[in-house]
């Protein structure tokens, strides 16, 4: 186990399949940095109980539970006053549940199955936008209210099994306008050189960013950069 970090957000995952959630405590804890899981539930009563004994920053909430359902663990933590921000992480896609994950502030709304990437972009992203305590700038509070499902500005969907979170990722990579490798974008993004490689393929496709072919030795290399 790492030491403790005073400096990182804490995690607890609530998920009934314990497979699962011993993944994603795994992601946290070995591939997102800033974030450490302080704990794992499997039922609803146990979450309730964690969340008030470990003071989380963020839960990662199933809806599926063997006793309470995730968004009714959701509405007990609100109506009880616990502020801590919430993922949902769920397969349920019903639109009455993202309204009722939205009326109980979750941060995010992840539908499985999904890729481990998704859900690390979702958790960075997440971060990139929490508000602190204290008083704070617009530039803060437009981050923070572009998290929220619904509340994004309008942009054209990317293509099936691509998703804004991780390609936001990939352009603020590329902004600082230095040419960029896949495997270099995923080292900076957190991502398998894999998947980047799709989502900086359709920021060429879609004029966003150029591509040029570097030639050495063996196979040429692949370079890209934000479309000037």
């Amino acid at each position: 186990m790492r030491p403790r970090d005073n400096s990182e957000l804490t995690v607890l995952v609530v998920d009934d399949d314990f497979m699962v959630a011993s993944i994603h405590a795994e992601l946290v804890n070995h591939e997102v940095d800033g974030f450490r899981v302080v704990g794992t539930a499997g039922t609803g009563a146990k979450a309730l109980d964690m969340v008030a004994a470990l003071a989380p920053d963020l839960i990662l909430l199933d809806v599926h539970l063997p006793d309470l359902n995730g968004l009714e663990v959701l509405r007990r933590l609100r109506e009880r006053g616990d502020d801590v921000d919430a993922i949902v992480v769920t397969a349920e896609r019903d639109a009455d549940s993202v309204k009722a994950a939205l009326r109980g502030g979750a941060a995010q709304y992840l539908v499985k199955p999904f890729d481990l990437d998704e859900l690390k972009a979702r958790i960075l992203g997440y971060a990139a936008a929490r508000l602190e305590k204290g008083n704070t700038d617009q530039t803060a509070i437009d981050a923070a209210f572009s998290l929220l499902p619904g509340r994004r500005t309008p942009v054209s969907p990317p293509p099936k099994g691509l998703s804004n979170e991780s390609l936001d990722l990939v352009r603020n990579a590329l902004a600082a306008g230095q040419e960029l490798s896949a495997t270099e974008c995923g080292q900076a993004t957190g991502m398998a050189r894999s998947t980047v490689r799709r989502y900086l393929e359709y920021l060429v496709e879609s004029g966003e960013a150029t591509v040029r072919h570097k030639y050495g030795g063996g196979r040429p290399e692949r370079l890209y950069r934000t479309a000037r």
